[in-house]
């Protein structure tokens, strides 16, 4: 029925569904349904082990963790190879040139395990990794926010919004009494310890092998401390699949008992911040854009607050950016100006256009078939010369 002011004739249409509210959507539905799968799993397994003869003489089963990925069993042997790991990959690091570096990334990329998450059987296998293998391991395991497109719905209800702090993203990771922090690349930013859960080697807090620790934080260069914008696992508790309203309630209230936002010390060589979080409301969108913080703001990160830790480029955490709140909206060159032109990275078709990712995509190029043929060309012979030289 038309509305009260529509043309006669012409029927109200509602709203479209944006593309990334259509993958927020999605994302809210595998993580249901992942769930659900976990809990029939867990009382088959119940049910099966009761059902099973208490007799002394039967041996039990083995486990087979790569196949029952849906049960998240946490590491019960010491991860000692977690240190050695670490110290090899650092040494790794400084002495081979880039080219060889370069071949060593190259070769890891198809040889790396196909484990992806950090609590389980995948930890104890990451342990092994050493080099430019352990480099690419490290470097999937961070939860990666989308550009906020539009205004998600019930934003004021379902979302938490974070003023991000300006630095290096980087995972902490702390077991066996040290404490290790690698960038989004892999590598190894710092080797320290620290007051987190089996970060030290003291009395306090050393403890067993899988009492360890995972931190999504940023390094922030100003006052050299680590602001905490994520708990992964703590004290060997996985919270991947914990909603992002239960992670920030843990990491607000388990992070400051154990010292780790204590001043620096012997055996606590950087503070640890938890970063303010805020609800989607007015005034909590006011604060986060422009309030007063301890740290250099980069943008706003948002959070639907049912959201699990998931790997990888996900719709349900997205990042906000303007000149008002980032110094860096814009790409700058190595001292910080802002170079004339601006780059863009663009998906080519099948047809020969460009657009972006998005479904359907955003049309916004069509390429020269000529251009084409001489793009093909080049890497065909770059692929030959590579093929020659192994």
């Amino acid at each position: 029925m038309a509305g009260p002011h529509a043309p006669a004739g012409r029927v109200h249409k509602r709203n479209t569904i944006s593309d990334q509210q259509k993958r927020r959507e999605l994302a809210l539905k595998r993580q249901t349904e992942s769930r659900r799968d976990s809990q029939q799993h867990a009382r088959r397994l119940a049910a099966s082990a009761l059902s099973l003869s208490s007799s002394s003489a039967e041996e039990p089963a083995e486990f087979n963790f790569r196949q029952e990925e849906k049960v998240h069993v946490l590491p019960e042997q010491p991860l000692d190879e977690l240190t050695i790991t670490a110290v090899n990959d650092h040494v790794d690091e400084d002495l081979p040139p880039q080219a060889k570096e370069e071949e060593e990334e190259e070769e890891a990329a198809s040889t790396v395990p196909n484990w992806k998450r950090l609590d389980g059987a995948g930890f104890q296998e990451a342990t092994k990794l050493k080099g430019a293998r352990a480099r690419q391991w490290f470097a999937r395991q961070l939860m990666l926010p989308e550009w906020m497109l539009d205004i998600p719905p019930r934003l004021n209800r379902e979302w938490y919004v974070l003023p991000r702090p300006a630095g290096k993203r980087c995972l902490v990771v702390s077991s066996n009494g040290t404490t290790v922090s690698r960038l989004r690349n892999g590598r190894i930013l710092h080797y320290f310890p620290s007051a987190l859960p089996n970060g030290a080697r003291t009395k306090n807090v050393a403890g067993t092998g899988h009492t360890f620790c995972i931190l999504d934080c940023i390094f922030h260069e100003a006052d050299q401390s680590y602001y905490v914008i994520d708990m992964i696992c703590w004290r060997g508790y996985s919270l991947y699949d914990c909603s992002a309203e239960f992670r920030f309630f843990w990491l607000n209230s388990k992070l400051a008992e154990t010292g780790a936002c204590d001043p620096p010390s012997t055996y606590h060589r950087y503070q640890f911040h938890v970063v303010p979080i805020y609800d989607c409301d007015r005034a909590g969108l006011q604060d986060a854009y422009n309030g007063p913080l301890p740290y250099i703001r980069d943008g706003l990160l948002f959070y639907n607050r049912h959201a699990h830790y998931e790997l990888g480029l996900t719709p349900l955490c997205l990042v906000w950016k303007d000149e008002n709140c980032s110094q860096y909206f814009l790409d700058t060159d190595s001292n910080g100006i802002v170079p004339t032109q601006q780059h863009v990275v663009l998906e080519l078709q099948e047809d020969g256009t460009v657009g972006t990712i998005d479904d359907p995509p955003v049309i916004l190029a069509n390429m020269p078939r000529q251009f084409l043929q001489q793009v093909c060309s080049i890497f065909i012979l770059y692929l030959l010369a590579r093929m020659r030289s192994i």
